[in-house]
């Protein structure tokens, strides 16, 4: 299954989800013109556990979340931000929201290098922090209905929690077979750790909303 988008409308345009995936776009551009070439600027900026245990680089835990290894890791990353994204930030607010993203973003880095603490492979990507926000999603839209491509052919109309538990087992599932055969090619816990994260920032939220039935950040909305 992939999605192709949900059917929620957002209330406000999303400032901060469309600066997000600009600055992803901009940096991922950037990637092909720096003096030090795709890769050398990968290995620099990208977060590696071993090298951060040695010397801390900790400008690498945020400058990862903005790179991406290719062409289809940032079209798939920047997709999943916009579907699920605005509905988000619509919840949280636009001060809250980019704090929430980041947060959810170093917890994913953090997972990963947990995992593969001496791992000289350069981790990009803004999954970690997307994970982050489809925790999130789930835990305010359980329902939201999501267009779904199906792989066999056709679309489909998911309840974004069966797609979201789908999605977040597969991740655990991979994480688990990464952790005990070896190989970190994709960073499943990163996935994994990103999402748990934004559930456990975005709960207080949540609870406030289920049991006030206040917006705790709605002066903060703009």
């Amino acid at each position: 299954m992939f999605p192709i988008r949900d059917e929620l409308r957002h209330r406000r345009f999303p400032v901060w989800t469309v600066i997000i995936i600009l600055i992803n776009t901009a940096v991922f551009s950037y990637q092909f013109l720096s003096p030090e070439g795709f890769e050398g600027f990968v290995i620099k900026w990208g977060f590696i556990p071993i090298r951060f245990f040695a010397i801390f680089d900790w400008p690498t835990v945020f400058s990862s979340m903005f790179m991406h290894a290719n062409l289809m890791h940032i079209i798939g990353n920047m997709l999943y931000l916009w579907i699920f994204g605005d509905n988000v930030e619509d919840v949280l607010g636009r001060v809250f929201f980019p704090l929430f993203y980041l947060l959810s973003g170093v917890a994913a880095v953090f997972a990963h290098a947990l995992l593969f603490p001496d791992s000289s492979i350069p981790l990009v990507g803004a999954s970690g922090a997307i994970s982050g926000v489809l925790g999130a999603y789930l835990l305010f839209f359980p329902r939201a209905r999501i267009i779904t491509f199906m792989f066999y052919g056709g679309l489909a109309v998911v309840p974004s929690f069966v797609y979201l538990l789908i999605w977040i087992g597969f991740q655990v599932l991979n994480a688990w077979f990464t952790a005990t055969q070896g190989g970190a090619g994709v960073a499943y816990l990163a996935h994994a750790g990103g999402f748990v994260a934004g559930i456990l920032l975005a709960l207080p939220v949540w609870i406030i909303r289920r049991v006030l039935g206040l917006y705790p950040f709605s002066l903060w909305r703009g």
